[in-house]
């Protein structure tokens, strides 16, 4: 008789161990799922910047050869009404003789309106260009003095250190006037 009762003794006391051991984690991930919850949740971004997740601006007071910079998310956005001539221009260059392979035709919905993130792909600077005062760079586009990179007048790269082209920001024309960004 006793080495039944020692033997349901084991039993009962590996199934209480096995419970123990069940809860005890469970209690652990639910600990560890409060304290990295607010972490997690502090990368997400800021109520002011999902504010700005879109931008309506009305280009209809742009002439063209004009560029302006509006702010969305945070980030400057270069609109410039484009010439025929810098339509020309982007159009005429070589894609196989650019760094980051783009025609102007991808770049742009029309013609005549290039809109671009103004922030360097190198290091993260503001190009200039916008201003008519400013350097333009070899290319006639935006030059970023930090380190030299030269753009061209549909935002690609063409001379310095910069990876990529200036990037392209999600945006669709409502009506003739009036662009949104986002």
């Amino acid at each position: 008789m006793s080495a039944q009762t020692t033997n349901s003794k084991t039993e009962d006391g590996e199934t209480r161990r096995d419970f123990l051991y069940l809860t005890a984690g469970a209690f652990g991930a639910v600990g560890a799922g409060c304290f990295a919850w607010p972490f997690i949740d502090s990368l997400n971004p800021a109520a002011d910047t999902l504010a700005l997740a879109t931008v309506e601006v009305n280009i209809a007071p742009i002439e063209p050869g004009q560029a302006i910079t509006v702010v969305w998310q945070g980030k400057p956005v270069f609109i410039r009404h484009r010439t025929a001539e810098e339509i020309e221009e982007a159009r005429s260059v070589d894609v196989a003789t650019l760094r980051d392979k783009q025609t102007d035709e991808d770049r742009v919905e029309k013609p005549e309106w290039l809109v671009m993130v103004g922030i360097c792909t190198h290091l993260g600077c503001v190009p200039l260009g916008q201003k008519t005062t400013q350097p333009k760079g070899d290319f006639g586009g935006w030059f970023c003095p930090c380190h030299g990179s030269h753009y061209d007048t549909a935002g690609r790269i063409r001379k310095g250190p910069a990876p990529k082209n200036l990037k392209v920001p999600p945006y669709k024309f409502t009506n003739d006037t009036t662009l949104l960004i986002g």
